[in-house]
């Protein structure tokens, strides 16, 4: 299916599809983990260009590989990677100087231990490929009737098997050590591969497994996100989050991502709202905190003798405060200007629902309109003519 940036709408002159997965999509393809290359179309001769290519593989999984050989590779084009027993095939997702920015990024040392690209994949080559590739799920569903045969604390979710067929990685998830010597073997037997384990974390799972998440898009983690934060319940403190485990929570069973999205936006406006860790005093009584509305500047409090809140200022705050240090007990709340402006006669208490009270004035108006009568011309002209008839006698 192709995306709007494919300049023949889908499809070219050919009739195949035009879109991610035929490569012939402008913006490079929508593929999972997809980066945008800014720099294609500037014109470096070949042996000028950083010769380590980013090469993508199943799940989202990405590794860095010499082109040696000097290719002339474009995003997409699927290429033979030389493996630790064996190759295997993966598509180009990046390549050029970005290369080089990505693995400083990360962190990855450019030396010998970087492995080598083959050659294009030939169509040979993409058969064996098609046919590891729907080894794949059948695998899983057997290996998780194997696991529960021995009992085993784990949940399997996913199988990928290398293109040439003599290895394959299983991906699973648990929260205690599993010892799967057993399990290895059974596979070894079942499946006549090398066997891999690799542990992967809730996150990485649903990373792999994709979906989508309660804003009505993909999962982040499955589309963009490489490097899983730390994220803890106090990011939902700062931005006066309900702490509720079924809101906060993402498919992973863990805090959603995005709760670190607005966090510094958040922990920058908290600079100037003061901690108020006790009541403030007043005449009235003690106000106690309820809200903090944190972009408008406006903290609201209330009399445990009443029901209602009252909005007051940061800078009335800070005031009250000191005044309290001071041994000073101001009249009210009230006595200090309110951050909104009160119209004359309009008690404080209806500011807090202005806009209820201005549709309540104007169903009333409404109301009025309508138990006004229309007058009827016959029933006026019979009045008149009772008039004139009344003085004329």
């Amino acid at each position: 299916m192709g995306c709007t940036s494919c300049a023949v709408g889908g499809f070219a002159s050919s009739g195949k599809v035009a879109g991610c997965a035929s490569g012939g999509c402008s913006s490079g393809g929508c593929n999972k983990m997809n980066s945008f290359d800014w720099l294609s179309d500037m014109d470096i001769p070949q042996q000028m260009r950083f010769n380590i290519v980013e090469v993508r593989f199943k799940g989202g999984r990405k590794e860095y590989f010499r082109n040696i050989n000097h290719l002339d590779l474009y995003t997409g084009d699927m290429v033979v990677c030389e493996m630790t027993n064996g190759h295997h095939i993966g598509s180009v997702s990046l390549q050029g100087d970005l290369v080089r920015l990505q693995m400083k990024r990360k962190q990855v040392p450019v030396n010998d231990d970087i492995k080598n690209i083959f050659r294009k994949a030939s169509q040979k080559d993409l058969e064996k490929h098609t046919q590891s590739l729907a080894r794949d799920l059948p695998a899983m569903y057997r290996t998780r009737e194997i696991v529960r045969e021995l009992k085993l604390n784990m949940k399997m979710s996913d199988v990928e098997f290398q293109s040439d067929n003599t290895k394959a990685t299983f991906f699973y998830s648990s929260e205690e050590r599993v010892d799967f010597r057993e399990l290895i073997k059974v596979l070894a037997n079942e499946f006549r591969v090398r066997v891999e384990m690799r542990q992967i974390s809730l996150r990485q799972e649903a990373g792999r497994l994709g979906g989508i998440g309660s804003c009505g898009r993909e999962l982040c983690c499955s589309t963009w996100i490489n490097d899983f934060k730390n994220i803890s319940t106090s990011a939902a403190r700062y931005q006066n989050l309900s702490l509720n485990p079924s809101k906060l929570s993402g498919q992973c069973g863990r805090l959603k991502c995005c709760l670190n999205y607005e966090l510094e936006t958040y922990v920058d406006a908290l600079k100037d709202i003061p901690k108020v860790e006790s009541t403030l005093k007043t005449q009235k009584g003690e106000a106690s905190l309820q809200k903090t509305d944190i972009f408008r500047k406006i903290m609201w409090f209330g009399f445990s003798q009443e029901a209602n809140w009252y909005p007051v200022a940061i800078p009335d705050v800070i005031k009250i405060m000191e005044m309290n240090k001071k041994g000073i007990v101001p009249e009210s709340l009230e006595v200090l200007e309110p951050p909104v402006p009160v119209k004359k006669g309009e008690k404080r208490t209806e500011n807090l629902n202005a806009d209820l009270v201005g549709l309540d004035k104007k169903y009333n108006q409404d109301q009025k309109k309508k138990k006004k009568k229309k007058r009827n011309p016959d029933r006026q002209k019979a009045a008149a003519a009772a008039k004139e008839k009344k003085s004329a006698e």
